[in-house]
Formats: C-alpha cells, sequence, structure tokens
C-alpha cells in the first residue's frame, strides 16, 4: 500500500507487520444507521499517550500492533513512541523500550519484539500517519473493510507534517498490566431477563478464560453455561462495543471496536467504557470476572 497526501513530509516503510498491524485514529463516529461500526484503537488512551509524547493531536492515526513483531523504517529523521503493551525496542544496534520519545534517523530500523503481557501496541510518529481517511477516519475497520488494508511488508505509509511542539516530556512510567485475572465492570442487561436468575450469578461470580479466536471484532470467552430463561428467536437489535452476546452454545462474546452494529443474540451485560482499554490488552488464556460497577 502506497499513499501520497500534500501534508506529507516523510515516509514510513513496513519492512515486516508481524502477526498484525492496522492503522487506527479514534474512530469513525456516527455511521451506525448505515450499518458502520466506530472502529478505532481497541485501547485509546494507550494511543492518546503515545501521540501526546511526540507532540501529535491525541486522535491523531498511529500503528497498533498485535503482539510485537512489527519492524519499520523512515525516509527522514523523525520521533516515535511506542505506549501500550511494553516490549522490547531496537533502533538498528541500539536497545530502546516503550514510553519514551525515540529519535530515528533517516533509513534508521525500528524493529518491536514481543511483549510479556498485555497484546496490543501502538506507535505514534511525529505528525501522524496521512493514510487516505475513509467517512472521517483513517481507522482499519476488519468487520467492515474499512480504511486501510492490514499492513504488509513493502507498505509505504506517508507521514503528516509536524504541528505543535515537542512536549518537554519525553518518557512516563508505563500503566501496569497483571497476569491475574482481569476484573471487568458490567452493566446488567439489556437483555439479562432472558436468562434465568443462576445465569446471572454464574457471570457475577466466574472465571471466564480468553481464547485463542478472539479478535477486534469480538473477544471470545469460554466459562460456565448460562442458562435462559426465553428461548425465542432474537428480533436483531442494536448493540454496542463493550456487550457480552450470549449465543446458543453459551460461550460468551464480548464485542470489540470492530463489532457489528446489530446482534440476534441476547446481550447479558455490557461492560463499562471506561474497562474497554483493559480488554484490549487481554491475551489468550487469560482469566476474566466480572462485576457491578
Amino acid at each position: 500500500m502506497t499513499t501520497t497526501h500534500p501534508e506529507s513530509t516523510a515516509e514510513l516503510t513496513v519492512v515486516d507487520s508481524g502477526l498484525l498491524a492496522l492503522v487506527q485514529d479514534a474512530g469513525r463516529r456516527g455511521w451506525a444507521h448505515l450499518g458502520v461500526g466506530g472502529s478505532g484503537a481497541f485501547d485509546r488512551p494507550a494511543m492518546a499517550l503515545a501521540n501526546r509524547l511526540v507532540g501529535n493531536d491525541e486522535c491523531a492515526a498511529v500503528i497498533e500492533v498485535t503482539n510485537g513483531g512489527l519492524v519499520f523504517t523512515c525516509d527522514a529523521p523523525t520521533r516515535v513512541a511506542i505506549t501500550g503493551a511494553a516490549l522490547p525496542v531496537k533502533v538498528g544496534n541500539r536497545s530502546r523500550w516503550t514510553h519514551e520519545v525515540i529519535a530515528i534517523p533517516a533509513g534508521g530500523t525500528v524493529r518491536l519484539g514481543v511483549p510479556e503481557r498485555g497484546l496490543r501496541s501502538y506507535v505514534a510518529v511525529r505528525g501522524g500517519i496521512r493514510a487516505e481517511p475513509v467517512l472521517g477516519s483513517r481507522s482499519t475497520d476488519l468487520l467492515s473493510r474499512l480504511g486501510p488494508p492490514p499492513l504488509r511488508a513493502g507498505d509505504v505509509l506517508p507521514i503528516g507534517r509536524p504541528r505543535g511542539p515537542v512536549p518537554a516530556s519525553d518518557v512516563v512510567v508505563p500503566p501496569p498490566v497483571l497476569d491475574e485475572d482481569e476484573f471487568l465492570p458490567v452493566s446488567l442487561g439489556p437483555r439479562a431477563d432472558w436468562f434465568e436468575p443462576e445465569a446471572v450469578e454464574a457471570l457475577l461470580r466466574s472465571r471466564f478464560e480468553v481464547t485463542a479466536d478472539s479478535d477486534r471484532i469480538g473477544v471470545r470467552l469460554a466459562g460456565p453455561a448460562l442458562p435462559r430463561r426465553i428461548h425465542d428467536e432474537l428480533t436483531s437489535e442494536g448493540v454496542v462495543e463493550g456487550a457480552l452476546q450470549a449465543p446458543p452454545d453459551g460461550r460468551l462474546t464480548l464485542f470489540g471496536p470492530d463489532h457489528p452494529v446489530t446482534g440476534g443474540y441476547p446481550v447479558i451485560a455490557v461492560v463499562r467504557d471506561r474497562a474497554m482499554p483493559l480488554v484490549g490488552q487481554l491475551r489468550p488464556g487469560q482469566g476474566v470476572r466480572f462485576t457491578r460497577g
């Protein structure tokens, strides 16, 4: 993918995309009536922090990297910051780390290792990624296939012109990412009444485990069966990011930023917005527990 932009001053070239690397920003809100979801960075505070470190607007487009492995070069001197899941970084042969501003020389190669904890890291380049916007956003939506396609080796991304001064602070303390079970606050409903009372009790007292087939569309959870009281077929209705949908097999799906805008299975609860950045960092095999909050 090679694009040009009149406000670009430099280019970033992908050498290796790793498992999955996507262009993301704050998302395309307000298009659900046309069947288009919000998308955007899964861990939005991490994206905003990376942008602040290099003097970008908090919503400037970044690269969201799943489980590390991204390798890229820049054709001009620039600054980058990497936040989210902490991982080792190399610029040429020099070791660096996340959550600090890193100066990249012209032609310099940046290599991201694999995080020990967490899942998604965010690469902000001073000036921002200037991929072509679709419906007002540069975000990649894996469900609707809007925005730039997933990055591949050889893709060239234009970098925008820096707008503001470089902040005085060039390093921050990474947020803690725990190995233990993650506790997520939920609001019950809108279809909690379709489930037996013991199903709601099981939701709030049981441990669920993230499965390997999770993605930005939905985090799949293995756990106890949640018996339904009403077995009628549900007419498709609107769903939101964070919704806990229970299909007939009883395996919960926690909708992520690329979720469908409607669903035909009952939603027993919705994870609070403030906890969704934690959801974006859940790894397969990690435990999840739900609490009222």
